[in-house]
């Protein structure tokens, strides 16, 4: 009688359960899976593109202008960033420690 029981509930459960590892019930193929290919830009010279900098002149007028000469080198940068954002340009203060080839030795070649 306990055998019978015991054949009639797992009969249950394996109906109502999904089965797993090698024998199931109903197989499924494996998911399908697509990859698109990321289109990559073509690569574009740099010289082939026009000049979105600032000009020579305007980076001069930053670099030698008047008003800077009374500042600390550390004023005399943040002005210049100001300076260059005004016109659009992203300025991250890369010469403080760079002195300029005016002040090295006479004798030595910069």
């Amino acid at each position: 009688m306990r055998n019978s029981i015991v054949r009639t509930v797992l009969w249950v459960l394996r109906l109502l359960l999904p089965a797993h590892g090698k024998r199931r019930a109903t197989p499924t193929p494996p998911p399908v899976i697509v990859s698109v290919p990321t289109p990559r830009p073509e690569p574009v010279a740099a010289w082939s593109r026009s000049w979105v900098g600032p000009s020579a002149d305007e980076a001069r007028a930053i670099f030698h202008a008047e008003e800077t000469r009374s500042l600390t080198p550390e004023q005399r940068e943040r002005w210049r960033a100001v300076a260059f954002a005004e016109i659009g340009v992203d300025y991250d203060f890369p010469t403080i420690n760079i002195t300029g080839v005016q002040s090295f030795p006479q004798g030595v070649a910069a």
